[in-house]
């Protein structure tokens, strides 16, 4: 049997942890089987080398920015080939120029296309650990891209998928996935299972588990997946196609902060404009979620979107370069907000779920500023202050505790 196992940076904080993670990885080798481990920066080490960089400028360029973040993660991989070696057991670290993982070339976002499994399967029978970089990658100019933050979960499903393995383990600082972050709700209950889609929406909507790319990932390609904790020995949570979960009418709540709301003021009430806008955005690779559109009057209307507060800066300036393209008086922004998200496959045959949501909100005295949904989810935008109130308030309003 061949597995996975991807544990991010707490995991490996210090020698401590380093020492625990190799020491459950050998007693899986020492089952006869082949393990490929793939870890992320220790600790806080990431943030360090931002900051580190923003020392030098505020806008560093993004391939270099890359150039140093992938650095932290081949200090992990290293320390861990050579815990495994003081616990003597053989293995070997590798980074993504010698696995060569080949990827486009959009730095700091970079995707995956494909990997060369050769150099694995030639240390894997050689009975060796196979410890390699999460998060990185070489693009076709052999330069260092990264996958984005949370990008190893995505290299871990990438070389499970690349190398057929039997289990994907994603080892975390929790034990599972819960129907709300425990930290914020502290009765949360810990999820056995849950559907690809639904942790697809968990993973996007602000749950830090797991990387959206990677369950994307997974659900193309069947990938076992399994969230665990590498602190205790706790069931994990396991992530599939089918679960026997139908009677839960909503499996979750997340609440993302990294949200920003700006609004296009003004824009002439014709066809195109919203095109003219999106697909603008579209070619600057900036994502945008909830998207409201006001009635027209005068001959003019106002469209509101919601991007990451990481990309408003640039979304705005990418505006306000383009007002007249876009017909535009204006253009304002609101980086004080935060999204609030119920996730449940069960919520497509039960009418009412809204209303309900709503209901806990306005209980609450918290107020909506703009709503979207899917098929298997709802989302509201509040005012940042009150994000953790309001996870707590409908988590209880849809009896998600244990």
């Amino acid at each position: 049997m061949l597995v996975v196992k991807k544990f991010g940076g707490s995991s490996v904080a210090d020698r401590e942890r380093i020492m625990n993670v190799a020491r459950r990885c050998i007693e899986d080798y020492e089952k006869g089987n082949d393990v490929v481990v793939v870890l992320s920066a220790m600790g806080k080490t990431t943030d360090g080398l931002l900051e580190k960089a923003r020392e030098i400028t505020e806008t560093p360029s993004k391939r270099e920015l890359d150039m140093l973040l992938v650095t932290g993660e081949q200090v992990s991989v290293a320390l861990m080939a050579m815990a495994f070696q003081s616990l003597g057991v053989q293995a070997v670290s590798l980074n993504a120029a010698q696995v060569a993982m080949r990827t486009t070339s959009a730095y700091g976002q970079a995707k995956l296309k494909r990997i060369d499994t050769e150099r694995i399967r030639n240390e894997l029978d050689a009975r060796k650990i196979v410890v390699i970089t999460g998060f990185q990658g070489i693009n076709k100019y052999d330069d260092m891209t990264t996958l984005g933050r949370g990008g190893s979960d995505t290299t871990a499903v990438a070389l499970a998928v690349a190398l057929h393995a039997d289990f994907c383990e994603i080892y975390t600082d929790v034990d599972g996935v819960y129907t709300a972050d425990p930290r914020i709700v502290p009765n949360a209950k810990k999820l056995s299972e849950v559907s690809y889609d639904e942790m697809l929406e968990f993973a996007s909507l602000g749950a830090k588990v797991l990387h959206n790319r990677s369950v994307e990932m997974a659900k193309r390609y069947g990938v076992k997946l399994v969230v665990l904790s590498s602190l205790t020995r706790a069931e994990g949570t396991i992530i599939k196609e089918k679960t026997s979960m139908e009677k839960m009418l909503v499996s979750g709540v997340a609440a993302d902060k990294n949200t920003a709301r700006i609004s296009v003021l003004g824009v002439k009430d014709e066809p195109g404009i919203a095109f003219r806008l999106f697909n603008l955005l579209a070619r600057y690779r900036i994502n945008v979620d909830i998207i409201i559109q006001s009635v027209g009057r005068d001959n003019r209307k106002d469209i509101s979107f919601t991007v990451a507060r990481t990309d408003l800066q640039e979304t705005m300036k990418i505006i306000n370069d383009h007002l007249e393209m876009l017909t535009a008086d204006s253009v304002s922004a609101d980086d004080t907000v935060a999204k609030i998200s119920i996730i449940g496959a069960g919520m497509t045959s039960n009418p009412g779920v809204a209303a309900k949501m709503f209901e806990a909100l306005s209980g609450a005295n918290i107020n909506i500023k703009m709503i979207a949904t899917s098929e298997i989810r709802i989302t509201v935008l509040i005012d940042e202050e009150d994000a953790s109130r309001a996870m707590r308030v409908v988590h209880d309003a849809f009896s998600l505790a244990d």
